[in-house]
Parts: structure tokens; C-alpha cells; sequence
């Protein structure tokens, strides 16, 4: 009985339409992580004195470490805000591009033509034949 139920349920097409959305979502998200990290954050980092993005931290341990992957492999406590930075960029690249994917997914969309205004019902026109004799009597 819950087999089928899930069957049912695992079935419907918004499942699977999410399904599929979160598959290409990953696909998309892992093409705009590489986009960041290896098309945009290396020239940015040139223009800013030929800082990598990615090995930026502070080291939270009393001893003092050459680079992130030193600091890691040392075990020591780190606060990776390079890496973050990276993160908000891809956010920020994922974000603009679902905004311009939606706006024009919108502009495409055909807007139903709005409904011809109702005329007077039976009951309308009935009132308007007896206002109407009724300003003749007058």
C-alpha cells in the first residue's frame, strides 16, 4: 500500500520536473563555480596585485602558516574568506542569471487577452425596459 502511494507520489510530474531541475541546477552550479574560479577571479586578483581569491585566510592557531593548504594540512584552525568570496561571486553569477533566464521566460509567455466586457444580463435589461417606461410616464 505505501509503495504505491510513493509510487503515485514519486511519479506526478512536479516531482519529476524537480527532479530534473535539480540535476541540471548542479550541472549549472558546478559550470559557474569553474567560471568564477578560473575565468573571472584570475584577472580580478591580477588587477588587485595578483591576490588568489582562494588561498586568503587568517590563521586562528599561534603558529604561523605559509599558505591554505599548509594551514590544513597542519590541521590548523582557519577562516577560509577567500573561499567566500568565491562563493558569494558564484551566488551572485547563479542569481543574475536565473533573474535574466526568468525575465525572459516571462517575456515570452503570452498574457491571455482579457475578457470582452460581460453585456447586461436578463434580469438587466428587464430593470432598463421599466426605468425606461417608467421615464415615459413622466
Amino acid at each position: 500500500m505505501m509503495l504505491k502511494e510513493f509510487k503515485e507520489f514519486a511519479m506526478k510530474g512536479n516531482v519529476l520536473d524537480m527532479a530534473i531541475g535539480v540535476i541540471i541546477g548542479g550541472a549549472f552550479g558546478k559550470i559557474v563555480t569553474s567560471l568564477v574560479s578560473d575565468v573571472l577571479m584570475p584577472p580580478l586578483g591580477l588587477l588587485m596585485g595578483k591576490v588568489d581569491f582562494s588561498s586568503l585566510f587568517i590563521n586562528l592557531s599561534g603558529s604561523p602558516q605559509p599558505s591554505l593548504t599548509a594551514a590544513k594540512a597542519a590541521g590548523a584552525p582557519t577562516v577560509n574568506y577567500g573561499v567566500f568570496l568565491q562563493t558569494v561571486f558564484d551566488f551572485t553569477i547563479i542569481a543574475f542569471v536565473i533573474f535574466m533566464l526568468v525575465k525572459q521566460i516571462n517575456r515570452f509567455k503570452k498574457e491571455a487577452p482579457p475578457a470582452p466586457p460581460a453585456g447586461p444580463t436578463n434580469e438587466e435589461k428587464l430593470l432598463m425596459e421599466i426605468r425606461d417606461a417608467l421615464k415615459e410616464r413622466r
